[in-house]
């Protein structure tokens, strides 16, 4: 993998880069569609390719995993074959879902314990076969093996817990190295900063994380329901911190307005369920502003979705018709509405980098975070 940084914002830290994979070039920053379990919900690999304009898709270790297992994946290939999709992908190492499955896991030295969310099966993952089972899921980019700690959380054990982070990414990172990709293309290893919101430990760990000179770094364990000043505060800091020439990644944000705000303090990689989660409840975001769409007052509404959009479906339907959809329950509704929402934070991220390189971006931010926002 190969980064090269070709823009920076003079009023901010925001940057415009390209990073270089052997399934294609992304352009930062972006945002990547999250497909847990080998697909972005309710949107087809080509309505990705040439409606939304992906450069970039998640799939989940801990979901895969389990099903359709690794034995399908490695059979087909792995999972750009298995899946149809053959620009970048990036697999995230299931340390957040084994941290969301609170009552059935327990974390040791070694590794996790966790039970199933489907069968209730017994399993185990530890910093050397999670770099296996990435292997055989054949992602571009992996992630290493961390403890995402919950907010609150208290001091001690999130000290405890990045020292564990940093001694199982040194095990990743022994494991990855021995190991060779499985079909033909290289992989990337990131490794992730965590630390909850207190300060000296974001730093502490980000100087370890900088330490190990992978070629990208990620950072964890935010938006799991800090205030969004606590998150800024803490990107800054490890941002900071963290190599210029690297991409910098942070997993699982988030609204609009917090991806701007973070692209402002340097931030190239984002990824987040809320436009495709968000969009199956109805909740559609747009260049003016939040749109809940089941709300009666777009009952009778017959202007397009989003008028200015390039989208198809945007300017084919009107949100009269989308509330009628949704409100019927109609998968067509789901289909719209994810379609409408990833395109838009895909434009966002776009919008963002052509204000970089122009020069424009810190004045443009300030307007659009005001706008983005606001509840139509």
């Amino acid at each position: 993998m190969k980064f090269t940084l070709t823009a920076q914002d003079k009023s901010s830290k925001a940057r415009a880069g390209e990073i270089e994979t052997d399934h294609g070039t992304i352009q930062t920053p972006i945002f990547m569609p999250v497909g847990t379990a080998g697909t972005v919900k309710a949107v087809h690999q080509r309505e990705l390719m040439q409606d939304i304009e992906a450069q970039i898709i998640l799939g989940n270790t801990y979901h895969l995993y389990l099903r359709p297992g690794l034995n399908t994946i490695e059979q087909a290939g792995g999972l750009h074959k298995f899946n149809g999709w053959d620009r970048p992908i990036l697999t995230d190492s299931g340390g957040y879902q084994v941290y969301s499955l609170t009552d059935v896991r327990k974390i040791k030295e070694e590794g996790v314990t966790f039970r199933s969310h489907i069968d209730g099966s017994k399993h185990l993952f530890t910093p050397e076969n999670v770099m296996d089972t990435q292997r055989t899921i054949g992602a571009d980019i992996i992630m290493a093996f961390d403890e995402c700690t919950p907010y609150p959380c208290e001091y001690h054990y999130a000290r405890r817990s990045i020292e564990m982070t940093h001694r199982w990414l040194k095990r990743c990172c022994d494991r990855f190295d021995s190991t060779e990709p499985k079909y033909g293309y290289s992989q990337t290893l990131f490794p992730i900063v965590q630390g909850s919101v207190y300060k000296d430990l974001r730093i502490k760990s980000a100087e370890v994380i900088a330490s190990f000179e992978r070629e990208g770094n990620a950072i964890g364990g935010l938006s799991v329901g800090e205030p969004a000043e606590e998150m800024y505060a803490m990107t800054e800091i490890v941002c900071d911190i963290l190599p210029q020439q690297k991409p910098r990644y942070l997993m699982g944000v988030g609204t609009p307005v917090n991806i701007l705000e973070n692209i402002a303090l340097g931030i190239d990689m984002f990824d987040c369920v809320m436009p495709t989660r968000n969009a199956r409840n109805g909740m559609l975001f747009t260049r003016d502003g939040i749109i809940n769409i089941r709300n009666e007052k777009w009952k009778n509404d017959f202007s397009p979705i989003e008028a200015d959009s390039d989208l198809w479906v945007d300017t084919q339907h009107t949100k009269a018709y989308l509330r009628h959809l949704v409100a019927s329950g109609e998968i067509l509704g789901a289909q719209i509405a994810s379609l409408h929402n990833l395109h838009f934070y895909l434009w966002l991220v776009k919008q963002a980098r052509e204000k970089i390189i122009s020069g424009e971006f810190y004045e443009w931010k300030k307007t659009m975070v005001n706008r983005l926002g606001q509840r139509l």
